[in-house]
Protein backbone atom coordinates (compact mmCIF):
# COMPACT_ATOMS: atom_id res chain seq x y z
CA UNK A 1 0.00 0.00 0.00
CA UNK A 2 3.18 2.42 0.68
CA UNK A 3 4.65 1.99 -2.24
CA UNK A 4 1.29 2.91 -4.37
CA UNK A 5 1.06 5.92 -2.31
CA UNK A 6 4.47 7.09 -3.06
CA UNK A 7 4.14 6.09 -6.97
CA UNK A 8 0.58 8.29 -6.61
CA UNK A 9 2.60 11.38 -5.35
CA UNK A 10 5.63 10.96 -7.83
CA UNK A 11 2.59 10.56 -10.71
CA UNK A 12 1.17 13.94 -9.48
CA UNK A 13 4.29 15.81 -8.91
CA UNK A 14 5.32 14.99 -12.63
CA UNK A 15 1.64 15.81 -14.08
CA UNK A 16 1.63 19.25 -12.06
CA UNK A 17 5.49 19.97 -13.47
CA UNK A 18 4.32 19.33 -16.70
CA UNK A 19 1.67 21.57 -16.54
CA UNK A 20 3.32 24.35 -14.80
CA UNK A 21 5.96 24.16 -17.91
CA UNK A 22 3.62 23.99 -20.21
CA UNK A 23 1.91 27.25 -18.96
CA UNK A 24 5.37 29.29 -18.93
CA UNK A 25 6.33 28.43 -22.46
CA UNK A 26 3.59 30.28 -24.06
CA UNK A 27 4.08 33.43 -22.12
CA UNK A 28 7.87 33.33 -22.91
CA UNK A 29 7.07 33.22 -26.60
CA UNK A 30 5.02 35.96 -26.47
CA UNK A 31 7.78 38.49 -24.50
CA UNK A 32 10.36 37.39 -26.87
CA UNK A 33 10.15 40.05 -29.91
CA UNK A 34 11.93 38.68 -33.30
CA UNK A 35 15.00 39.87 -34.86
CA UNK A 36 14.62 42.03 -37.64
CA UNK A 37 14.70 39.90 -40.90
CA UNK A 38 17.59 41.63 -42.84
CA UNK A 39 18.52 40.07 -46.44
CA UNK A 40 22.35 41.11 -46.89
CA UNK A 41 24.43 39.58 -49.83
CA UNK A 42 28.73 39.63 -49.12
CA UNK A 43 29.74 43.13 -49.64
CA UNK A 44 26.66 44.61 -48.14
CA UNK A 45 27.43 46.99 -45.15
CA UNK A 46 26.23 46.04 -42.22
CA UNK A 47 23.46 46.80 -40.19
CA UNK A 48 24.38 49.69 -37.64
CA UNK A 49 23.85 48.29 -33.87
CA UNK A 50 25.11 49.17 -30.45
CA UNK A 51 27.16 47.16 -27.71
CA UNK A 52 28.79 48.31 -24.52
CA UNK A 53 32.22 48.57 -24.28
CA UNK A 54 34.53 46.67 -21.41
CA UNK A 55 34.05 50.17 -19.05
CA UNK A 56 29.78 49.74 -20.57
CA UNK A 57 29.72 52.71 -22.48
CA UNK A 58 27.55 51.94 -25.81
CA UNK A 59 29.85 51.71 -29.03
CA UNK A 60 27.84 52.00 -32.63
CA UNK A 61 29.63 50.24 -35.54
CA UNK A 62 28.78 53.42 -37.21
CA UNK A 63 31.32 55.23 -35.16
CA UNK A 64 34.01 53.18 -36.64
CA UNK A 65 32.37 54.29 -40.60
CA UNK A 66 35.12 55.64 -42.87
CA UNK A 67 37.94 55.33 -40.12
CA UNK A 68 39.34 51.78 -39.95
CA UNK A 69 38.15 48.35 -41.21
CA UNK A 70 36.30 46.66 -38.82
CA UNK A 71 36.05 42.72 -38.40
CA UNK A 72 32.76 41.23 -36.85
CA UNK A 73 33.70 38.07 -34.86
CA UNK A 74 30.94 36.30 -33.33
CA UNK A 75 31.83 32.95 -31.09
CA UNK A 76 28.78 30.66 -30.93
CA UNK A 77 28.40 29.15 -27.59
CA UNK A 78 31.74 31.03 -26.66
CA UNK A 79 31.92 30.85 -22.55
CA UNK A 80 29.08 28.54 -22.04
CA UNK A 81 28.61 24.87 -21.32
CA UNK A 82 27.50 24.09 -24.75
Amino acid sequence: MRGRNIFRHAVRTGLFLSLLSGVGSPLALVQERAAPSTHLKVGDPAPDFTLPDQNNRPVRLSDFRGKKNVVLAFYVLAFTGG
